[in-house]
Formats: C-alpha cells, structure tokens, sequence
C-alpha cells in the first residue's frame, strides 16, 4: 500500500524534473558562477562589495539608477491607479477597448517607444514646439538625453505592468461596500479614501514590487533616451 500511495508524488516529481533541470542549469549556475566570480577576482575576499560602498562613481550610480527607480515606480503607480480604477467603474464594451489600448503596447517594441520619445522631446520636437507655439517658454527646453527623459520613457514602458495587477486586484472588490459607507453618510471621496483604497492596497504593493524589480534591471531604454 505504502509503494502504491507513494507513486503519484513520484510521477509529480517526474513532471517537474524537467523544468527544474533547465532553472539549474541556464539560472541557478550562471548565477552561482557570477557570484563566485564576485568574490575570487581579483583575490578571494569582499573587496568588490566594499568597493559599493567606498567608490564615488559607483554611489553614484547606484544613487541615479535607485532615484530613476523610484520616480518611476511612483509615477506608473499614479498613472496605473486611475487607469485601473477606471476600468473597473465603466461598462463592459469601454472596459474592453481599454484593455485592447493598454495590452496593444505589449505589441510595440521597446526600441520604437524610445526613438518616439526622442522625437517627441527633442529641442526640435512636438513638445517644445508646441511649448514654443503657446508662448510658454521663450526657448527649447532639454528635455532628452537627461534623467527627465530618461523618467518619461521608462514610465511610459511600465504603465501596463502598473495596471494590469491594480485592475486584477479592484476587480475582486466588492463594490457594494463603497455603496454601503455612501449609504450610511460618507462623502465619495471618503468612501474611497476609507474603504476602496484599503482594499486594494494589495494590488498596489504587487504592482509596485513588479514595477520596481523591472525598472532596476531596464537598460534599453535609459541607453537610449540619456
């Protein structure tokens, strides 16, 4: 009896073999590999660590690439939240055209967002020219090939991967709990400061994490709009 219960756990074993193998192989080595290399180069010890720490232009990277990080998990998060909450308060056939919108820049390449905005924010580009046009600005402002524009375009990348965790998480609200603090006096805004945002705070912290994680490790985009 005990050979034959045990057989199914060994046939779930064996279905994952497979995949385990390949994350050893073509993840956890690699990775082991660079860490190893981390610690032995030039001699065996923490010298490259300490190296994080005591390096001006090293902090100085890491200082850039955490603020762009976080002004850009931040922004996405803003810009995600309204999207997303949009999408849960308007009808069935809007909701789906908007999902359309926002899964149709999953189809553009990363490479085409940037060389766009390097269009659109030149000193020579629609922005400034339309800026020029209105009388806002006696001159073209920078606004590419600096942080600003390094901001734009990698908020800009990471809008969806904002909204489709906030939309996933507001969509398992339940709205007759807003319904119900309207109905016992509170304002909408309090109704959604008290009630709506508390609930989804979950989808906010899924999407900030994902948002966050991507951005530390995006590199087209800043190479191209710095």
């Amino acid at each position: 009896m005990t050979a034959i219960a045990l057989r199914p756990r060994h046939a779930y074993w064996l279905l994952v073999a497979p995949a385990l193998a390949l994350l050893l192989a073509f993840y956890v080595f690699p990775l082991s590999r660079v860490l190893w290399i981390s610690i032995s180069e030039p001699t065996i010890g923490l010298q490259n660590y300490a190296l994080l720490i005591t390096n001006p232009a090293i902090l100085r990277l890491l200082t850039t690439t955490a603020r762009i990080c976080v002004l850009t998990t931040t922004l996405a998060l803003l810009g995600g939240y309204v999207v997303a909450y949009a999408l849960v308060h308007v009808d069935e056939r809007q909701r789906q055209w908007m999902l359309f919108c926002v899964l149709l820049t999953f189809w553009l390449s990363v490479l085409v967002r940037a060389f766009a905005w390097i269009m659109l924010l030149r000193r020579e580009g629609t922005v400034n020219s339309a800026l020029l046009g209105l009388g806002l600005i006696d001159e073209p402002l920078d606004l590419v090939r600096n942080e600003f524009g390094v901001v734009v375009g990698m908020t800009h990348y990471m809008l969806p991967y904002a909204i489709l965790p906030l939309f996933a998480n507001m969509q398992g609200i339940d709205r007759r709990l807003v319904a119900a603090a309207r109905g016992l006096g509170a304002s909408p805004f309090t109704a959604f400061w008290r009630v709506f945002l508390p609930l989804s705070l979950p989808g906010i912290v899924g999407a900030a994490v994902l948002v966050f994680v991507f951005s530390l490790g995006f590199y087209i985009t800043p190479s191209i709009l710095w």
